[in-house]
């Protein structure tokens, strides 16, 4: 997934989508009284219960939360500023050295950023008027001008336009990455009856069953062209939020066969044994920016334990290949997929994926942070203390080599944003709080067999 450069309210027993029908149906939402559809949401939301706040969060020293706090303000501000004023979709990556004018602009960033909203709201980034007047322009947006099929997004698009880039596919994970923003913002913003509605609508207009029609095992995207592309969604990966927010659905559910049809491979790295798969950190890391998996198994693991024991793995696995490259070391670690010197690259491990060259990606341990927080704050604090050209107006740039004294140019959307968003939830675990009072994460984890352990 990684790039180049290149409904349900209740009031008492009635759901709200019992209630868009009673008032007529979604199609006739544009002949009714507006106003009164919003109320009767407001009222409906009001009643609607959700997860309470988990206690299981990391326990961070005054110097980390100062820390912290500068490393989220520092990406929210990419955030902030490299979204389109007419649109709200944001650049895909900007260039922190010069003046960036580039017009891509990536679906999934605009989901990251639509949560870096609600927690720069929460944290005082952003007076909470222009964050939810921001999160109302994109919503917007997205409902009534940009492009879709099937209720599924383009990966790329022009930023002041909407329109499609780069013969771009219609993506199931970047669709499934800003679904999530949007849901973050419905349960972040109560108050406010038109983002509910929105949010509701653009969820519901997504055909999960026009995905799985033929198949347990969904598709990466789809063309105009060319029709579904022949990769599926069949090992363990970050597809996990594609598969939930589907089983989740009301309108066009999966079925719950689609949660079993893909495989989990067992790992094992220096006596770490963790479900995995041929691809970078990041794959550990995405869906559970948004979905909470503490305290929770399904029928085959506990998906953050997990997470946390790959994790290790690949601090233990860069440590090994200290011997090759000595910039590695229990201060200094991280491969995912990211820029190099050479250009875009998928790399990672174990095992060993890409030509790996010492390069570091502060992105693969940042989005680790709510699993090992302790070792990942000794990385992100000695890069921002010793390798000053790897720090930016945005954070952390997206790739640095000290051993070629190479630093990337850019940072990247998707890179930032799960920097922002494991960063919180390791905090205060606020973005898990606030997306799981959806129901429809709280559905689809239910029929995914999920329980507390």
């Amino acid at each position: 997934m990684h790039e180049n450069d290149k409904k349900l309210f209740r009031a008492g027993s009635l759901s709200r989508r019992d209630l868009l029908l009673k008032i007529g149906g979604l199609g006739l939402c544009g002949v009714l009284d507006h106003s009164k559809i919003l109320s009767l949401i407001a009222t409906a939301q009001e009643k609607q219960g959700g997860s309470q706040p988990s206690p299981d969060t990391a326990v961070f020293s005054a110097d980390d939360e100062q820390f912290l706090d500068e490393l989220e303000k520092r990406n929210f501000q990419f955030f902030w500023e490299q979204a389109s004023p007419q649109t709200g979709l944001i650049r895909d990556r900007c260039n922190v050295q010069a003046n960036d004018n580039s017009v891509v602009a990536s679906i999934a960033a605009t989901g990251f950023g639509l949560t870096a909203l609600c927690i720069a709201d929460k944290r005082g980034f952003v007076l909470r008027a222009e964050a939810r007047d921001r999160v109302l322009l994109t919503l917007r947006f997205l409902w009534k001008k940009m492009p879709t099929h099937r209720g599924f997004f383009y990966h790329f698009a022009d930023i002041n336009t909407g329109e499609r880039v780069w013969d771009s596919e219609v993506s199931s994970v970047d669709t499934s990455i800003l679904l999530c923003g949007i849901l973050t913002c419905r349960r972040h913003f109560p108050e406010h009856s038109e983002i509910s509605l929105l949010a509701y609508e653009i969820f519901n207009r997504v055909d999960w069953s026009w995905l799985s029609e033929d198949t347990s095992l969904l598709p990466h995207g789809w063309t105009p062209e060319g029709g579904f592309l022949p990769y599926r969604w069949d090992y363990y990966s970050e597809m996990m939020m594609i598969y939930l927010l589907g089983l989740g659905s009301l309108i066009h559910p999966l079925p719950t066969e689609a949660w079993n049809a893909w495989k989990r491979t067992k790992f094992e790295f220096d006596g770490v044994g963790y479900i995995g798969s041929f691809a970078p950190l990041f794959v550990h890391q995405y869906s559970q920016a948004w979905f909470d998996f503490r305290n929770k198994r399904d029928a085959y693991a506990n998906y953050f334990k997990n997470s946390a024991l790959a994790t290790d793995a690949h601090r233990r696995f860069c440590l090994e290949l200290a011997k090759q490259f000595p910039d590695y070391s229990d201060d200094l670690w991280g491969i995912s997929a990211s820029d190099s010197q050479k250009g875009y690259v998928i790399w990672g491990g174990p095992p060993m994926i890409g030509p790996v060259d010492g390069t570091v990606v502060p992105s693969a341990p940042a989005g680790s942070l709510p699993f090992l927080p302790q070792a990942v704050m000794r990385v992100l604090k000695n890069i921002k203390d010793h390798y000053e050209k790897a720090w930016s107006r945005y954070g952390f740039v997206n790739a640095f080599n000290p051993l070629k004294n190479w630093y990337d140019s850019d940072v990247v959307g998707i890179d930032t944003g799960i920097t922002m968003l494991a960063a919180e939830n390791a905090r205060s675990s606020f973005v898990w709080d606030t997306f799981m009072k959806n129901p429809e994460a709280q559905r689809g984890m239910e029929r995914a067999g999920f329980k507390k352990e």
